[in-house]
Parts: structure tokens; sequence; C-alpha cells
């Protein structure tokens, strides 16, 4: 089995590459995950339950890391032991790099990979289409769960700590005005929608409006005369 693709990532490729090296985010991105460890050979021990299709195990393996280039790149080799249900084996190449989308932007990143895999036993005779479809929807499961994680441990800043990284010569104070919809804002949090106004309304300059509304009456009135 094989598959590539990839995602991008709304943080900076360090915090991407901290988070791809941090067991807990791992095991927290893994569905059916019971252990991610460090383990005494510099791997790690994995426990996961896996159902694909009609067959469900729980499997036993590790997982190496090698040809680390922080923060970049790595390759995961993998294998696991699902009893009667099978094995599977394999590695993984996965690379950060900047977002080709939003070039420039320290804050995007790019997370690429590409998997080689081999399975036996029982899962082998459920047949390609179905593991493949399987791997995939794991697959799309862990990057959603790892974007949701890293968007709450590194949320998007606000407006004020956005503009304190730009210099002040650079801001137009045309286009960013904070004050005014700061005020708006405040107050619309502290007034209710349906409130009372606090003064009275200023009526508007020309004729009173219960004016309008007699010549208003007035003008249907002779229309409903000449049609008689």
């Amino acid at each position: 089995m094989e598959m590539r693709a990839s995602r991008p990532l709304a943080v900076s490729q360090p915090q991407a590459w901290e988070a791809l090296n941090d067991p807990q985010a791992l095991k927290a991105c893994l569905a059916g995950c019971e252990k991610f460890e460090p383990a005494e050979d510099g791997g790690y021990s994995v426990v996961m339950a896996v159902r694909i299709g009609p067959v469900s195990a729980r499997f036993n393996g590790k997982i190496v890391l090698s040809d680390v280039v922080p923060p970049e790149s790595y390759t995961i080799a993998f294998e696991g032991q699902g009893g009667v249900a099978g094995f599977g084996k394999g590695q993984a190449h996965v690379r950060l790099a900047p977002d080709p989308e939003e070039p420039g932007d320290a804050q995007r990143c790019l997370l690429a990979y590409e998997v080689q895999a081999q399975v036996g036993g029982k899962i082998a005779q459920l047949g390609q289409r179905l593991i493949d479809g399987a791997a995939r929807n794991m697959a799309d499961d862990f990057f959603a769960r790892f974007d949701a994680l890293l968007q709450q441990r590194h949320p998007v800043q606000d407006i004020d700590d956005a503009l304190a990284a730009v210099p002040a010569d650079e801001i137009d104070a045309d286009e960013v005005d904070t004050r005014s919809w700061e005020y708006d804002a405040a107050n619309a949090a502290t007034t209710p929608l349906d409130a009372a106004p606090v003064t009275p309304p200023h009526e508007k300059s020309g004729l009173p409006l219960w004016t309008w509304a007699l010549a208003l009456v007035l003008v249907l009135g002779v229309v409903w005369l000449l049609m008689k």
C-alpha cells in the first residue's frame, strides 16, 4: 500500500515540528491509541485498537525515527502485531515546508507525507480497496485532530498583538482603526438588543411624520373615488 498527501497547517514550521515530536500530542491525534511512550532503544512503544471492516484488533508495536532533520523532516518506521488479525509494517516520510499558497507567511506551513506499508493475516484478506480506504480515513482523521490540537495550542493572536509586530510606519491609519470597532463592540456587549434608548430620538427636520401619513390617506382616498 502506498499513500501520498499534504495538508496546510495554520501554525509556524517550528510549532508543527515540536508537536510532531511530542508523544502526548501524537497519542491524542491517533484514534484508538492507548499507549505512545518512549522505549529504551530510542523509539516509541505503541498500543492501538484498530478496526478495518469486520476485523478488529489490538496492535502492539513500535515506532522508530530516523533521518531526522529539524525542523524539516524525518522518517518513521513502524511495525505492529495484532495476533490472529495479522500484522502491519512500513515507513512514512514526513516533511514540513513553507506553505506555497501563502509565501512569506511565517505563521503557516505545509505538512507532506509519503507512506509505504504492508499488512498480513486476516487484514490482508479484506482486499486492497477496503484497506486503502481505511488507511486514508485514518490519515484524514489524524491530521484533522492534529490541526485542531495545533490551533488549540497556538491560537491566532488578537489584532493588538498582530499590529504590535508591524512597524508603525507600515500601518495605514485609514485601513486600521481599532478604536472605532472596539467602542462599538463595548457598546454591543453591554447594551441589550431590546433596550429602550436612553434619550428620546431627535425628530428629523421638515414636516412631521403625522403630516405625511395624513397626505397619504387623502391620496389613497382620491384614487379609490376615481376608480369607482
